[in-house]
């Protein structure tokens, strides 16, 4: 078996391309024996995983919106799905919207400013922007530890919530779980996620429920 892993783990590194900067897929959960990764990793395109035996992780694309669960072999992280060698893969195309999950700080004021765009779009009876949208309502927000969160209704009223973002309550020292904290937001509502001067806004799908929700559809990347 090991010598079957090798050869597989060499074919991929003639083949894989360089690493690239930008993450393809984030690590939605890991069992077992997995070389190279960890829960809530970021891989880029050209990454090998070897699992071992029994191992398993899944992946969730942030462009393609597939979720993957992988079982044994050796994995090479492709742009959109992955490539299998000597294992099992199951892929589901889950709910998700890549402006959601490739938020970045220069994409802040692009993003405040979309929000006046739709108010002023919906006083006039014009179709509202489309802002990002999440599938469930519980985000899964990425944002600096150390920092404040504050998220606000754009859209009507609620009461605005206050996160201070400690490393206590921050998962790999980069996510806050709504879900984990037992906070939720509505579905249908559009939301200004502020931190410090940055302003972010998105809105929840109509049809997001509480039951639980692939990562990939309730991420927030604000940084």
């Amino acid at each position: 078996m090991k010598s079957l892993i090798g050869a597989a783990v060499g074919a991929f590194c003639v083949a894989a391309p360089a690493l690239a900067e930008t993450p393809a897929a984030i690590v939605e959960d890991v069992q077992g024996k997995v070389d190279g990764i960890a829960f809530m990793d970021y891989v880029a395109p050209g990454k090998i995983i070897k699992l071992g035996p029994k191992a398993s992780v899944t992946l969730s694309y942030l462009k393609s919106c597939q979720r993957e669960t992988i079982s044994e072999g050796v994995v090479l992280v492709g742009a959109e799905q992955s490539t299998v060698q000597l294992g099992e893969v199951k892929r589901e195309k889950v709910p998700c919207d890549t402006n959601a999950t490739k938020l970045s700080e220069r994409e802040a004021n692009q993003s405040a400013a979309t929000t006046f765009r739709t108010m002023r779009s919906d006083a006039k009876g014009a179709p509202p922007a489309k802002l990002p949208t999440l599938y469930g309502v519980a985000p899964l927000v990425q944002a600096k530890s150390g920092s404040t969160l504050v998220i606000e209704r754009t859209d009507g009223k609620e009461p605005t919530i206050t996160v201070p973002l400690k490393n206590e309550v921050m998962i790999s020292g980069k996510f806050y779980d709504f879900a984990k904290a037992g906070k939720t937001l509505t579905p249908g509502g559009s939301y200004l996620a502020i931190l410090g001067a940055k302003r972010y806004a998105f809105q929840v799908d109509a049809t997001a429920t509480s039951s639980p929700t692939p990562i990939v559809g309730r991420l927030l990347r604000l940084e």
